[in-house]
């Protein structure tokens, strides 16, 4: 089967792109909206719509596979790459990447995953937004032409053979860390709310104070509310690095922390992703693997997430290795090729260390589903509802394709069976 030809549209995303540089000096928020000026090059406003590029390949046969380029939220910050813009970057795909794709056959997807991914344009990769689209339509386009699913492809080409089965998803709440909760508890979600305690004055308290207090109301909540008394979801907490700030880094007093929110969270188990940012890799790491040593010595109930700095390929095999947390946050647009995800839960199952499928609300529909459906066929350990930041929308979109590709591969498993 071969690609006869590739088409682009413009599209949006499930958020917005923010100039994380200029709200990390100051800028004030007006309703949904910041005031002042953008830093980070790229950028026409401090925030501003998430654009997509949606990747069609025609194949032989007529059938139309398709994948959505897609860049984070705080896209040009930490390293990664420039904001990525549609009308910029179409024309760019269109002279660089679709010549080698057109007559290509599909003869294996991790031979031409990798192509793409480690292609270089005078000198330079290409965007990791262009590298996570295209792929994703990659192994859609495997999928059309043999009449699986994208989860099938994935065990097939990676020698996989466990049963394809339902993951935990995690649900994000935004701000609204109140309502959205209740949204999860009707909805039974496996892990929530996410929470996004990024900011001390305001979320955690100078002493840890107003954290403590929401773990406290969430356990409560969740044990008034619950119509099943079995229901026990995770509570997954991302607090950016504001815990180590307020302790200093010092390893003693944010592990005797942790323990109280880890004792107000019973009986539920806690995860804390993210809880300091030492603004350097090899020191994250060893910041997040002298933490997470401290709290096993302990004995503390509590899994510890690592997130900033851990953002490619090469980033959490590092973590891994250094055991720096008990669980890494596989954050899919950073690393480029989706070849890459499923190299990184391999890695992480293989180090036993949790694998968290993320991402960011600043996706598309297609890439929550193509994402999904790596996760199924790897074996994750979580995945994250997305995009947006509504909840209901992104694990309405998550839970769906699991609970399909789970459907259709059990039929397709009966029918090899006889059955």
């Amino acid at each position: 089967m071969k690609i006869v030809e590739v088409l682009l549209s413009e599209g949006t995303t499930g958020f917005y792109f923010d100039d994380q540089r200029a709200i990390k000096k100051g800028a004030k928020q007006d309703l949904f909206m910041y005031e002042g000026d953008a830093i980070t090059g790229g950028f026409t406003n401090i925030r501003q719509k998430g654009e997509s590029i949606s990747v069609m390949l025609v194949l032989e046969n007529g059938q139309i596979a398709h994948g959505d380029c897609a860049a984070v939220q705080y896209s040009g910050a930490g390293g990664r790459d420039p904001l990525f813009l549609a009308q910029e970057f179409i024309p760019f795909i269109k002279e660089n990447i679709s010549p080698l794709l057109i007559n290509t056959e599909l003869t294996s997807f991790k031979e031409l995953s990798e192509k793409i991914d480690h292609l270089q344009v005078n000198g330079k990769r290409i965007h990791t937004a262009i590298r996570y689209g295209v792929t994703q339509a990659i192994l859609d386009a495997f999928a059309k032409a043999s009449n699986i699913t994208m989860a099938e492809v994935i065990q097939k080409e990676y020698n996989i053979d466990h049963d394809i089965s339902r993951i935990p998803i995690f649900g994000q709440c935004g701000d609204e860390r109140y309502t959205n909760v209740d949204k999860m508890i009707i909805k039974g979600v496996d892990v929530m709310p996410h929470a996004l305690i990024n900011n001390i004055e305001k979320k955690l308290g100078y002493q840890g104070e107003l954290l403590l207090e929401y773990v406290t109301w969430l356990r409560d909540r969740i044990m008034n509310k619950r119509v099943d008394t079995n229901y026990l979801p995770i509570l997954h907490i991302d607090v950016y690095g504001t815990i180590g700030a307020i302790f200093n880094t010092d390893n003693e007093k944010m592990a005797d922390y942790i323990e109280t929110l880890a004792n107000a969270a019973r009986p539920f188990k806690l995860r804390i992703e993210g809880p300091m940012d030492v603004e350097n890799r090899e020191q994250q790491i060893e910041a997040l693997r002298a933490l997470t040593e401290e709290i096993d010595l302990r004995n503390i109930p509590v899994e510890i997430v690592a997130d900033e700095w851990c953002n490619t390929l090469e980033d959490i095999k590092l973590f891994a290795d250094k055991k720096a947390g008990h669980m890494v946050q596989i954050k899919t647009p950073d690393l480029g090729g989706v070849n890459n995800i499923v190299d990184a839960v391999l890695y992480c199952k293989e180090k036993n260390i949790g694998a968290y499928v993320g991402g960011t609300c600043n996706e598309t529909n297609r890439s929550a589903e193509v994402t999904t459906n790596i996760s199924l066929a790897c074996g994750a350990d979580q995945v994250l509802a997305k995009p947006g930041m509504g909840f209901d929308e992104g694990y309405m979109i998550v839970n769906n394709e699991m609970n399909r590709v789970i459907k259709i591969t059990d039929y397709h498993n009966n029918i090899k069976k006889g059955e």
